[in-house]
Protein backbone atom coordinates (compact mmCIF):
# COMPACT_ATOMS: atom_id res chain seq x y z
CA UNK A 1 0.00 0.00 0.00
CA UNK A 2 1.28 3.36 -1.50
CA UNK A 3 1.92 6.49 1.74
CA UNK A 4 2.22 8.88 -1.18
CA UNK A 5 -1.05 11.32 -1.00
CA UNK A 6 -3.19 11.74 -3.98
CA UNK A 7 -1.26 14.91 -5.08
CA UNK A 8 1.63 14.07 -5.09
CA UNK A 9 2.49 12.39 -9.00
CA UNK A 10 1.53 15.91 -9.57
CA UNK A 11 3.86 17.45 -7.41
CA UNK A 12 6.65 15.15 -8.59
CA UNK A 13 6.15 16.65 -12.19
CA UNK A 14 6.11 19.92 -10.89
CA UNK A 15 9.45 19.44 -8.95
CA UNK A 16 10.69 17.73 -12.07
CA UNK A 17 10.11 20.88 -13.99
CA UNK A 18 11.09 23.56 -11.38
CA UNK A 19 14.76 21.43 -11.29
CA UNK A 20 14.84 21.64 -14.92
CA UNK A 21 13.86 24.81 -16.42
CA UNK A 22 13.92 27.22 -13.30
CA UNK A 23 17.68 28.38 -13.98
CA UNK A 24 16.67 29.00 -17.90
CA UNK A 25 13.47 30.80 -16.96
CA UNK A 26 14.92 33.45 -14.49
CA UNK A 27 18.23 33.85 -17.37
CA UNK A 28 14.89 34.39 -20.13
CA UNK A 29 13.16 36.69 -17.69
CA UNK A 30 16.35 38.75 -16.74
CA UNK A 31 17.57 39.01 -20.10
CA UNK A 32 13.85 40.60 -20.98
CA UNK A 33 13.72 42.80 -17.18
CA UNK A 34 17.28 43.45 -16.57
CA UNK A 35 16.36 43.00 -12.85
CA UNK A 36 17.39 39.97 -11.40
CA UNK A 37 14.91 40.40 -8.41
CA UNK A 38 11.76 40.76 -11.08
CA UNK A 39 13.25 37.63 -12.79
CA UNK A 40 13.13 35.84 -9.81
CA UNK A 41 9.44 36.51 -8.43
CA UNK A 42 8.33 36.71 -12.00
CA UNK A 43 9.82 32.83 -12.36
CA UNK A 44 8.26 31.83 -9.03
CA UNK A 45 4.84 33.26 -10.31
CA UNK A 46 5.69 31.18 -13.13
CA UNK A 47 5.46 27.70 -11.38
CA UNK A 48 2.41 28.57 -9.08
CA UNK A 49 0.36 29.03 -12.22
CA UNK A 50 1.49 26.03 -13.22
CA UNK A 51 0.73 24.54 -10.09
CA UNK A 52 -2.26 26.07 -10.08
CA UNK A 53 -3.23 24.57 -13.80
CA UNK A 54 -1.81 21.81 -12.36
CA UNK A 55 -0.76 21.13 -16.15
CA UNK A 56 2.77 20.05 -15.11
CA UNK A 57 2.21 16.28 -15.74
CA UNK A 58 1.17 17.29 -19.49
CA UNK A 59 3.50 19.30 -20.55
CA UNK A 60 5.19 18.19 -24.02
CA UNK A 61 7.23 21.74 -24.73
CA UNK A 62 7.47 23.13 -21.35
CA UNK A 63 10.18 25.72 -22.36
CA UNK A 64 7.51 27.27 -24.59
CA UNK A 65 4.73 26.58 -21.75
CA UNK A 66 6.69 28.39 -19.52
CA UNK A 67 7.73 31.18 -21.63
CA UNK A 68 4.52 31.61 -22.50
CA UNK A 69 2.99 31.98 -19.25
CA UNK A 70 5.76 33.92 -17.92
CA UNK A 71 5.46 36.56 -21.20
CA UNK A 72 2.20 37.21 -19.94
CA UNK A 73 3.42 37.90 -16.20
CA UNK A 74 5.75 40.40 -17.81
CA UNK A 75 3.38 42.12 -19.07
CA UNK A 76 1.06 42.65 -16.17
CA UNK A 77 4.49 44.05 -14.36
CA UNK A 78 5.09 46.20 -16.95
CA UNK A 79 1.01 46.95 -17.06
CA UNK A 80 0.92 47.50 -13.21
CA UNK A 81 4.52 50.07 -13.16
CA UNK A 82 2.75 52.13 -15.97
CA UNK A 83 -0.20 52.70 -14.15
CA UNK A 84 0.92 53.32 -10.56
CA UNK A 85 3.10 55.53 -12.65
CA UNK A 86 0.32 57.65 -14.28
CA UNK A 87 -1.24 57.77 -11.23
CA UNK A 88 1.34 59.11 -9.21
CA UNK A 89 2.22 61.91 -11.79
CA UNK A 90 -1.47 62.84 -11.28
CA UNK A 91 -1.25 62.63 -7.41
CA UNK A 92 1.76 65.11 -8.02
CA UNK A 93 -0.71 67.49 -9.55
CA UNK A 94 -3.04 67.90 -7.10
CA UNK A 95 -2.41 70.19 -3.89
CA UNK A 96 -0.41 68.26 -0.84
CA UNK A 97 -3.42 69.12 1.43
CA UNK A 98 -5.69 67.03 -0.58
CA UNK A 99 -3.50 63.92 -1.13
CA UNK A 100 -4.89 60.32 -0.43
CA UNK A 101 -3.32 58.65 2.49
CA UNK A 102 -1.00 55.72 1.08
CA UNK A 103 -4.14 53.44 2.13
CA UNK A 104 -6.47 55.24 0.38
CA UNK A 105 -3.46 55.55 -2.75
CA UNK A 106 -3.14 51.53 -2.54
CA UNK A 107 -6.95 50.69 -2.84
CA UNK A 108 -7.19 53.42 -5.46
CA UNK A 109 -4.42 51.90 -7.37
CA UNK A 110 -6.26 48.22 -6.73
CA UNK A 111 -9.13 49.58 -7.96
CA UNK A 112 -7.13 51.36 -11.29
CA UNK A 113 -5.89 47.70 -11.92
CA UNK A 114 -9.06 45.81 -11.93
CA UNK A 115 -10.77 48.36 -14.29
CA UNK A 116 -7.75 47.86 -16.66
CA UNK A 117 -8.17 44.38 -16.54
CA UNK A 118 -11.61 44.60 -17.44
CA UNK A 119 -11.22 46.60 -19.75
CA UNK A 120 -8.22 44.53 -21.32
CA UNK A 121 -10.32 42.12 -23.04
CA UNK A 122 -12.44 45.03 -24.85
CA UNK A 123 -11.15 45.58 -28.75
CA UNK A 124 -9.00 48.74 -29.01
CA UNK A 125 -12.16 50.93 -30.98
CA UNK A 126 -14.66 49.71 -28.25
CA UNK A 127 -12.50 50.71 -25.38
CA UNK A 128 -11.80 53.48 -26.65
CA UNK A 129 -15.64 54.28 -27.36
CA UNK A 130 -16.40 53.01 -24.05
CA UNK A 131 -13.86 55.50 -22.25
CA UNK A 132 -15.04 58.48 -24.47
CA UNK A 133 -18.63 57.82 -22.63
CA UNK A 134 -18.14 56.30 -19.21
CA UNK A 135 -14.91 58.08 -18.25
CA UNK A 136 -14.90 61.43 -20.05
CA UNK A 137 -18.36 61.77 -20.02
CA UNK A 138 -19.25 62.36 -24.21
CA UNK A 139 -22.73 61.97 -25.24
CA UNK A 140 -22.79 58.73 -28.47
CA UNK A 141 -22.78 62.22 -30.59
CA UNK A 142 -19.41 63.69 -29.01
CA UNK A 143 -17.96 60.23 -29.17
CA UNK A 144 -18.69 59.61 -32.10
CA UNK A 145 -17.58 62.73 -33.84
CA UNK A 146 -14.49 62.26 -31.36
CA UNK A 147 -13.67 58.35 -32.83
CA UNK A 148 -15.01 59.26 -36.24
CA UNK A 149 -18.02 56.76 -36.48
CA UNK A 150 -21.45 56.69 -36.14
CA UNK A 151 -23.87 57.29 -33.07
CA UNK A 152 -24.90 53.76 -33.91
CA UNK A 153 -21.97 52.61 -34.27
CA UNK A 154 -21.12 54.15 -30.77
CA UNK A 155 -24.03 52.54 -29.55
CA UNK A 156 -23.13 49.05 -30.41
CA UNK A 157 -19.94 49.38 -29.06
CA UNK A 158 -20.70 50.77 -25.60
CA UNK A 159 -23.10 47.67 -25.81
CA UNK A 160 -20.56 45.92 -26.03
CA UNK A 161 -18.26 47.17 -23.25
CA UNK A 162 -20.88 47.07 -20.87
CA UNK A 163 -21.82 43.32 -21.83
CA UNK A 164 -18.34 42.68 -21.27
CA UNK A 165 -18.08 44.03 -18.21
CA UNK A 166 -20.85 42.22 -16.87
CA UNK A 167 -20.43 39.29 -17.59
CA UNK A 168 -16.69 39.54 -16.02
CA UNK A 169 -18.43 41.24 -12.82
CA UNK A 170 -20.58 37.72 -13.18
CA UNK A 171 -17.70 35.24 -13.11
Amino acid sequence: MSTMPPDAVPHEHLHVLYRDHNVWLRSWLRHRLNNSADAADLAQDTFVRVLLARTASSLKEPRHYLATIARGLVIDLYRRRSLEQAYLEALQLRPEAYAPSAETRAQILDSLLAIDRLLDGLGTRTRQIFLAVQLDGLSYEKAAERCGVSVSTVRKHLARGLMHCLLLDEA
